[in-house]
């Protein structure tokens, strides 16, 4: 399946500073991409090119085949865009915005009022359709912008912090109707929340100062973890627990035990020998030697591995203000 957006070598400099540094990755449809990164990092900047708000320095980036640079009208005919705190009309409805964006678009009447009822219904605006929109809630502001966003059913959409600013309740609707759009579309996510990653991406590329520091799939970036595939395991400590720890350590394919007194019980993480499978017998050899022990599991849990641990590993050293 041939790319439906590709970045090959994108630089963005202001004078001495280098925002981002020869950038390249692509993706293909049915695709949502996690672009993650600190703040500061270049996030922003590199949407702001993909879409034509700001001229590269050198490289390209390409929406379906065309160039943002040299045919920017076929590219938006591609391509949908909810920028960071995307600003709407406060004296308008949704659908009155959403019908004079189709205006803008060149849209005919028909085509436009047909449009902007598609859109709301995929966002769910009915309930406020015709509410000015600033009385709206943040989540019904948010999914006016992604309405504009998938208007004229574009085949790209480029997603800047589509969350920030939401609610718990807010944030699952927007990432539902996420999840629902990337059926058919190519999906940029552009953010630094690691629970969206973990949430509806189904790759990552992560950059730092500009660069890019790993591109795959958000399983692959927590195997990333020292703490992928490390067993969990609280227990009540009776009269088996003396040496308990050291015995832990001698199951083949441990590479170490750490262990944490709690009130009443004990918790252990059992960390694999590098390589080790994460759901693999090294679970089941530990639950048998606490049952062994005489010893009550109150939990015995394997981790998938810490996102957060791996993106200061990838970041510190790039990262900026």
């Amino acid at each position: 399946m041939a790319a439906r957006i590709e970045l090959d070598s994108l630089t963005k400099r202001f004078g001495a500073f280098t925002a981002v540094a020869g950038l390249s990755f692509q993706a293909e449809g049915g695709t949502v991409l996690g672009f993650l990164g600190p703040n500061g990092a270049g996030k922003s900047t590199t949407m702001k090119m993909v879409t034509g708000f700001l001229p590269s320095t050198s490289g390209r980036a390409l929406v379906c085949g065309f160039d943002v640079a040299s045919d920017p009208r076929s590219v938006r005919e591609r391509l949908g865009y909810l920028p960071e705190g995307a600003p709407l009309y406060p004296d308008m409805t949704p659908k009155s915005l959403l019908e004079f964006a189709g205006a803008a678009r060149g849209m005919g009447r028909a085509e436009r009022v047909r449009a902007a009822g598609a859109a709301a219904d995929r966002v769910q605006l009915g309930a406020v359709l015709h509410q000015r929109v600033e009385t709206l809630s943040k989540g019904f502001k948010r999914r006016v912008g992604l309405a504009l966003a998938i208007l004229h059913d574009p085949e790209v959409l480029v997603l800047d912090e589509p969350t920030d600013g939401l609610d718990p309740n807010q944030k699952h609707e927007v990432r539902g109707l996420i999840g629902e759009l990337a059926e058919d579309k190519v999906i940029v996510l552009s953010t630094h929340i690691l629970e969206e990653v973990e949430a509806i991406c189904t790759r990552v590329v992560l950059i730092a100062a500009g660069a890019k520091r790993f591109d795959g799939t958000p399983e692959q970036l927590a195997a990333r973890s020292p703490w992928h595939g490390a067993v969990r395991l609280r227990v009540v400590e009776g009269n088996g627990a003396d040496g308990f720890e050291k015995e832990l350590g001698k199951l083949d394919g441990v590479r170490r035990v750490e262990r944490r007194a709690v009130t009443g019980a004990a918790e252990y993480a059992v960390f694999p020998e590098a390589g080790a499978t994460s759901r693999g017998p090294l679970a089941v050899d530990v639950e048998r030697l606490v049952r062994a022990r005489g010893m009550a599991p109150l939990e015995l849990s394997v981790e998938r591995g810490r996102l957060d641990d791996v993106f200061r590993e990838l970041t510190a050293s790039g990262a900026r203000s």
